[in-house]
């Protein structure tokens, strides 16, 4: 049995009003502070309450935290399974064997936050180093308990984990009145980690790099660009560390031009070029892609394939209007430097770019380039990020491949 003092189960249970628990009662995990009546009983912010309908009726075992809006996020919906640290391992190891089942998990992400009935944690998985990013006060509390079930649970299948680092310093903790966390978990190790992502080789920065190093997200579309590429020239934008651009290049392009705005970014694509034997074929500039665009146009520069990987325009509701702007305007440059017949791929990471508007969006983009699509494949998330769909915030990225026809 492991540790369960991690765990702490109040007598407190929240009540929530006539109505309310719309979401978690359609499958998600979260109550809102605006859908509870009351909480009775004694509890500290991060422990482990019972989560009743307004008539009594039980509906879970979750986290609590009265700073944040949502107040409560569901571990458990059965009254005769409490949260424990069996419970914990259960959830953990569910979530290594889907993986198993559905993607090379040698680089993955292993927990996927309420997709995998776990709110609030993400750990990614960089061959033999974790990288845990936590969201919740409810996960902080429980962080170091479901990364000892992880350990055992890899340990199982031959994988010894040599370190951890913790990557927690994602702005919106401060919703949850937490500070933002960044630094090693256990003993110190390299960050600058080796992986293999189909075929091609990188160097994952796990204390530097976004998020927590590298966009494992996007494993099967870059997969998928690479059949377009063979002998083709290949314009790639918002490049990051590299991903896009090296699988082309590894595909056979005859060259590769890969933009992005950090130098930091630059300087870890080059040096995956070089690890992988394309630095004669990738070439990389520092540019912001929103000015670069047109001024390639300006010179007429066409290319047989354009890819357009750009972060999130959005992170909320609000600022949508000005993110549909962004997307636009990229996608109507983008399609203009493709060759007729050549291809464009094209996503979105923005949960809040919504699959039916960011298809919108670019057929206007098309109607104003005055350009035809013909749509190749529809992806989105590599299955190592599962979409739950009860949980709408698990479901981000649209990624589109078009033929480009005058």
């Amino acid at each position: 049995m492991m540790n369960d003092k991690a765990i702490v189960v109040s007598n407190a249970a929240v009540i929530l009003k006539k109505g309310g628990g719309r979401l978690l009662k359609s499958g998600g995990a979260w109550i809102f502070d605006n859908e509870i009546a009351r909480i009775d009983g004694a509890y500290e912010n991060g422990d482990i309450v019972a989560v009743n309908d307004f008539d009594g009726y039980f509906l879970g075992w979750g986290y609590i935290n009265t700073k944040s809006k949502i107040t409560v996020r569901i571990l458990s919906r059965k009254v005769e399974e409490p949260v424990t640290a069996e419970l914990l391992e259960r959830r953990v190891r569910e979530a290594w064997n889907y993986r198993k089942e559905v993607i090379d998990t040698s680089s993955c992400r292993l927990i996927f936050g309420e997709a995998d009935f776990l709110p609030g944690f993400t750990i990614d998985k960089f061959e033999d180093v974790l990288v845990i990013e936590s969201l919740t006060l409810g996960a902080d509390r429980l962080k170091l308990l479901v990364l000892d079930i992880c350990k055992k649970v890899l340990a199982e299948d031959g994988i010894k984990i040599r370190g951890i680092y913790e990557r927690s310093d994602a702005k919106v903790r401060e919703k949850e009145g937490l500070k933002r966390l960044k630094g090693f978990i256990g003993d110190e190790f390299d960050t600058k980690v080796q992986i293999v992502e189909n075929g091609v080789k990188y160097y994952v920065d796990v204390e530097n790099g976004q998020k927590t190093g590298f966009f494992l997200d996007q494993k099967n579309n870059r997969a998928a660009i690479a059949r377009f590429c063979k002998g083709k020239s290949v314009l790639d934008c918002f490049t990051h560390t590299g991903s896009f651009a090296l699988n082309a290049g590894a595909a056979g392009a005859k060259s590769v031009h890969a933009v992005d705005a950090s130098d930091l970014a630059i300087a870890q694509a080059e040096e995956n070029a070089r690890l992988n034997g394309l630095e004669d074929v990738v070439s990389f500039e520092t540019a912001d892609v929103f000015d670069l665009l047109p001024k390639l146009e300006a010179e007429n520069k066409k290319y047989d394939v354009v890819i357009l990987d750009p972060p999130a325009f959005t992170k909320n509701r609000a600022s949508i209007k000005n993110a549909v702007k962004g997307y636009r305007e990229i996608n109507i440059r983008g399609m203009k430097l493709v060759k007729n017949g050549g291809f464009l791929a094209t996503c979105s990471c923005s949960h809040f770019m919504d699959p039916e508007l960011f298809t919108k969006t670019i057929g206007e983009a098309a109607r104003d380039a005055h350009k035809r699509l013909r749509q190749v494949e529809f992806r989105t998330q590599a299955p190592d990020h599962p979409i739950l769909w009860a949980a709408d915030e698990s479901y981000y990225l649209k990624f589109y491949i078009f033929q480009v026809v005058d």
